[in-house]
């Protein structure tokens, strides 16, 4: 269905799909569907960045008297592994949350594209309250269900010795929720529940694991994390027509 990718059914198959999500979203016929996601992104990620810094520097101006003021180029690594951390968890959920109307109309535009339907209906305002509707609601099952395998996860950061195996755990999990959050919205606009989207994942667990773990990569990168949203959806729309697919039709 898509000549640009491997039939491979691979991890590595899976890490592929964000670049071909990357050319696709420059695409005529798809470009200004990506740019709500795009801006949403840099807008959360640019004022996220700015509180940090500003309270970072507070923090550090109250904490630490003057004479040991040298300690901040010690500190500052620490603090900005953790603002990364924060960066991914939390603000990738509420950026999606937000822009979760746009995102299913971008895998919309993305699979009339990659089903040559090059002519569809130009990108319009008044298609998204009807989107809002229809996405929101699984935004927040999917938020429920991170939640609930979250706390476990973080319980294990906790407990002396199993807590060598919380980070690659919690890295995987990550890679699994990326992989959801994501191919959902092409499966979410042909009416699949959240539980048949977590079934199908199931069925193509390397190709899951290798897209979530691209996306939690690429979410990391200064500048290239602005375009990991609408990109991930460009990519999982192309995944769902390559692998989901054929599956669902039989």
């Amino acid at each position: 269905m898509i000549a640009t990718t491997t039939r491979s059914d691979s991890y590595f198959a899976g890490v592929g799909y964000i670049w071909l999500g990357l050319a696709l979203i420059r695409k005529p016929h798809i470009r200004a569907y990506a740019v709500a996601p795009l801006l949403i992104n840099i807008i959360l990620f640019t004022g996220g960045l700015i509180c940090f810094v500003w309270g970072a520097n507070h923090i550090l101006d109250h904490l630490l008297p003057e004479w040991l003021w040298w300690l901040r180029f010690l500190l500052w690594p620490f603090l900005v592994a953790v603002f990364l951390i924060i960066v991914f968890y939390s603000f990738s959920i509420v950026a999606n949350i937000i822009a979760s109307p746009f995102n299913g109309l971008l895998a919309e535009a993305v699979e009339r594209h990659l089903t040559g339907q090059t002519e569809g209906l130009p990108f319009s305002w008044s298609s998204i309250p009807s989107a809002v509707f229809r996405t929101i609601g699984g935004e927040l099952r999917k938020l429920l269900y991170f939640a609930l395998w979250a706390l476990p996860c973080l319980v294990l950061f906790l407990i002396p010795g199993i807590n060598v195996l919380a980070a690659p755990l919690w890295f995987l999990f990550g890679a699994w929720m990326m992989a959801i959050e994501y191919i959902d919205c092409p499966l979410g606009n042909h009416g699949l529940p959240f539980p048949e989207v977590k079934q199908q994942l199931r069925t193509q667990r390397k190709l899951a694991f290798g897209f979530g773990t691209a996306v939690m990569l690429m979410t990391i990168i200064p500048i290239i994390n602005f375009l990991v949203m609408p990109a991930s959806v460009a990519a999982a729309t192309a995944l769902y027509l390559d692998r989901l697919a054929p599956n669902l039709n039989q």
